[in-house]
């Protein structure tokens, strides 16, 4: 599969839409970010994604991982591409400067991590756990463990993972049994079996390093407990040598439907020495500095593959002749027309690029969201990207999904067969909406633990400010009214739940998604407003009007599905199923 990066897209979101080149200078960490720098890191990270990281993509599917006595070989050609990823610094791109990282911004590392994903999403799940975790002992670690490991890590010399499942628990993480006995030398002994550790063993780097949670003997009960722990593969000598093995290993990888060059593997820790990060008993809290990041790239990876797909279905549908143009041969020196003629094609074309180009302006919203309250202590920004975090994660990969399946409708039965490659796209984009917390789990956290817990205001506050930006005129009513549906099915829920505590559960995932499309409407409102007169800027009014016209209308259907009550959803009896 040939894979190009959005590099025009890009440059359109920072430079036109969102103005990065006023807004930058006035954080002091940015301020040396020229355009051009800025345009050279786009450009750079599309060659890397397109010329090297892509070409492994199909092969490693092929090839997939191997498990032998513990160890891990990964696909053959994903040595020498995960090596120029690691050289590049790439995974240390918002890396801390003071540590070998580059620091740059969130929002400029939301669009090279979208690239890579589309890439090839197997490979770079080595590189998105380094990153998470590399930011984990960022924010947590001592000045020791953050000169000992991240250096390391940014330059993809080391690897990390981060293992918090295990068998009986799932999602309900305050029941684990993984124990850390406090040691003589400080550290702690860990023991315990971890399941679907992404990256916990492979042949990609020289050291993994694992942030594993457990608990204390005398922790107290539930998510209160438990406490996280870096857990190298090797120790570190005090020169930064590494020593000897620590004692724990890989028991087995998983036969995955997709994502087959990525080793997931059950992790099994045998007194292994670990180091306490952060405060005891506050382990959740850290790795949920992590979650939040990893969480949106997540949704980038359903970005990436959304693109990745749409990329496909659209060079097949002009290849592929077939059938005539219901207003009259397009192609009269050929057999057929192709694809493009057909208006349920278009459907599904303009359906997939309508969602991806929003989605790629979302993801970058959010990064600036987080860029603002990383490094100008912005609380309001804060607010907003606990909010936005789980519409991410799971409204981009649902999209992704969605759209990988339209792309494979495109093809017909030729999206069925292994040789097309679209076939792969769908299976290894569906881990998307599972993993870093189901997309229900999402969805349940968006109104559950954020909307309700605020009465809505931080997303009533956002809202409100959208209805006061420069929009197309010609889609501002709607925009309006998607806004003034949204904070309407809001309040009423806020006033309903009171009565209902079965409600944000039974209409959670209708909510983000009338969410999602909101703030998609915005989106294009503001992008059709500012797209010049090129074919760029046509092509991008011409997407809005398709979005405002045939998408953002299921946010009527949505309301109505919410504002009904939980009687026959709840009304079978357990027997009755």
């Amino acid at each position: 599969m040939e894979y190009q990066a959005p590099e025009r897209d890009a440059q359109f979101l920072l430079f036109e839409l969102f103005k990065v080149q006023d807004m930058w200078p006035e954080i002091p960490a940015f301020a040396d970010f020229s355009q051009d720098l800025v345009e050279a890191v786009v450009s750079e990270g599309g060659r890397l994604a397109s010329e090297v990281i892509a070409p492994t993509n199909e092969v490693g599917d092929q090839e997939g991982c191997v498990w032998e006595a513990g160890e891990v070989t990964t696909p053959e050609a994903f040595k020498g591409a995960f090596a120029e990823l690691a050289q590049g610094g790439w995974l240390g791109l918002a890396g801390n400067p003071e540590y070998g990282g580059q620091g740059m911004p969130k929002m400029l590392a939301c669009l090279v991590e979208e690239m890579l994903w589309a890439a090839n999403t197997s490979l770079y799940l080595y590189g998105t756990l380094t990153v998470g975790a590399s930011l984990c002992i960022d924010a947590h670690g001592t000045p020791e463990q953050k000169s000992t490991y991240l250096p390391r890590m940014y330059a993809g010399e080391w690897c990390g993972a981060m293992a918090l499942t295990e068998a009986h628990a799932g999602s309900d993480l305050g029941i684990m049994r993984t124990r850390a006995e406090p040691a003589a030398d400080g550290a702690y002994r860990i023991t315990g079996t971890k399941i679907f550790i992404t990256g916990g063993e492979h042949d990609l780097a020289e050291n993994i390093i694992h942030l594993v949670l457990a608990k204390l003997p005398d922790a107290p009960g539930g998510t209160r407990g438990i406490s996280l722990f870096i857990v190298p593969k090797f120790l570190v000598n005090e020169d930064g040598s590494l020593g000897e093995r620590n004692s724990f290993a890989s028991g087995s990888i998983e036969h995955k439907m997709g994502i087959r060059g990525s080793a997931t593997s059950v992790m099994n820790y045998d007194g292994a020495i670990g180091y306490l990060l952060g405060e005891e008993n506050q382990g959740l809290a850290a790795m949920f500095t992590m979650m939040n990041y990893e969480r949106l790239s997540v949704g980038l990876q359903g970005l990436g593959a959304g693109e990745l797909a749409y990329q496909q279905s659209v060079s097949y549908a002009r290849d592929r002749l077939q059938g005539r143009s219901p207003t009259g041969a397009q192609n009269p020196d050929g057999p057929a027309d192709s694809l493009l003629v057909h208006p349920d094609v278009r459907r599904m074309l303009m359906s997939q690029r309508a969602m991806t180009e929003a989605g790629r302006a979302f993801g970058l919203f959010v990064g600036m969201q987080l860029d603002f309250a990383k490094y100008k202590g912005d609380e309001v920004a804060q607010a907003r990207s606990e909010v936005l975090t789980p519409i991410a994660k799971a409204f981009l990969s649902d999209s992704g999904f969605d759209g990988a399946v339209l792309a494979q409708q495109v093809f017909g039965g030729h999206g069925y067969i292994q040789e097309w490659g679209v076939e792969q796209i769908v299976r290894d984009v569906r881990i998307a909406q599972i993993y870093e917390g189901t997309n229900g789990i999402q969805a349940f956290d968006l109104i559950g633990r954020k909307v309700l817990r605020d009465g809505g205001d931080t997303l009533k506050r956002l809202l409100d400010e959208m209805s006061q930006s420069e929009v197309a005129g010609d889609l501002r009513g709607d925009m309006d009214a998607a806004l003034d549906r949204l904070m309407r099915v809001t309040d009423s829920l806020v006033e309903r739940t009171k009565d209902d505590a079965n409600l944000p559960g039974a209409v959670s995932v209708d909510y983000l998604n009338l969410t999602g499309l909101s703030i998609y409407a915005w989106l294009w409102a503001r992008m059709a407003a500012v797209a010049g007169d090129d074919d760029f800027g046509k092509a991008k009014r011409t997407t809005a009007q398709y979005f405002f016209e045939r998408l953002l209308p299921r946010t009527e259907g949505l309301e109505k599905s919410i504002m009904a009550g939980t009687d026959a959803l709840m009304g079978l009896d357990d027997s009755q199923f």
